[in-house]
């Protein structure tokens, strides 16, 4: 779920310098996974000069355990799955369905998160954003982390399974172990990890679209999904250039550190930005024809149209101000392109 991973660094990202001082464990130890946790963790406080605010003012359990869930993430998640739940039930579901419906699909979001942070605990203290997290820090125990991540997955689905059926709870299931099991090492290992999350940040789509009555035979459910994971490229793309330092002295191999002028990240994020655009068109299109289908595609245009222009712009000159303009278009388009998508489809 890239949508995770991007939400949660987009508030840094806005307060100005992202490449601060970054102290790498790989540089520290100058070996590998071998390098004992607890050095690790005692060298924490290096990595975090620039959060030392953060480490030092003391946080309860419970901000560990949201902390852990990886909390915007889930949300942007949620804000996703109400929006598809509608289309999918065309637009009547119980409010207690409803409910349901988000905390399971919650339940698995955030069993993803900490699954992801459980698996990159050590590497985390490489990095000056994630070095203040729960398990890096210190601050929690990897077996804590671990009976949470494992309540909360078993009883999102269990929710999923019993309350909305079979095809979201797989649904959900496959999303977690994509990201957990395939994009988690992906990200260490080639650049293509962006790719696979991207699918993975899309897949919850299906989730709340297969719940109140949609099928996965569907091309409605798809083109949503496709806006999703589209949209991701552009967003995911500014976030991996402005942080490609930190991303390359901890060890993940992004686009913005294999392929470091920028070029790369600038094409994929303008084929994303297009295929947003072409996406919600073609879905205004397939609702009915008539003035209405003309007027939310023209909606959706106007909409996209600051991602368009801001990706354009990155793409040509790749840098901080670009990428950072393109990140916070990216924030605004997709709860509009849905907001019309689903007005458009309902009504």
């Amino acid at each position: 779920m890239l949508i995770a991973e991007n939400a949660s660094v987009a508030e840094n990202t806005r307060r100005g310098s992202t490449d601060g001082p970054t102290t790498s464990w790989r540089s520290r130890s100058g070996a590998d996974d071998d390098f004992p946790a607890e050095m690790v963790l005692s060298q924490t406080s290096l990595a975090a000069n620039d959060n030392a605010t953060a480490v030092d003012k003391p946080r309860s359990v419970l901000a560990d355990v949201v902390e852990l869930s990886k909390p915007r993430i889930v949300t942007m998640i949620l804000v996703t799955t109400v929006a598809t739940a509608l289309i999918g039930g065309g637009g009547a579901m119980p409010l207690l369905g409803l409910l349901t419906l988000l905390l399971g699909t919650a339940g698995v979001a955030a069993s993803a998160g900490a699954a992801n942070q459980i698996w990159e605990r050590v590497i985390d203290c490489g990095m000056t954003r994630t070095a203040v997290r729960p398990l890096p820090s210190g601050r929690m125990q990897t077996a804590t982390a671990t009976l949470i991540c494992a309540v909360w997955g078993i009883g999102g689905t269990a929710i999923l399974w019993t309350l909305h059926g079979a095809v979201p709870a797989i649904v959900g299931v496959l999303t977690w172990a994509l990201y957990v099991l395939v994009y988690t090492p992906m990200k260490t290992r080639t650049y293509w990890n962006t790719t696979v999350g991207a699918i993975a940040g899309a897949m919850p789509v299906l989730i709340g679209y297969t719940a109140t009555g949609g099928l996965l035979s569907e091309v409605t459910g798809w083109l949503l999904f496709g806006i999703l994971a589209a949209w991701q490229f552009p967003h995911f793309m500014a976030i991996a250039w402005l942080y490609r330092r930190q991303y390359a002295e901890a060890g993940f191999e992004m686009t913005t550190t294999v392929e470091p002028t920028g070029r790369s990240a600038g094409y994929q994020s303008l084929a994303g930005s297009w295929a947003i655009t072409l996406c919600g068109a073609f879905l205004c299109f397939l609702s009915g024809s008539g003035s209405g289908a003309f007027v939310a595609t023209a909606l959706v245009l106007a909409l996209t149209w600051p991602l368009l222009s801001s990706s354009l712009r990155f793409f040509k000159a790749p840098n901080d101000l670009t990428a950072r303009k393109m990140l916070r278009a990216s924030l605004l388009v997709l709860p509009g392109v849905l907001l019309v998508v689903t007005v458009r489809i309902l009504w």
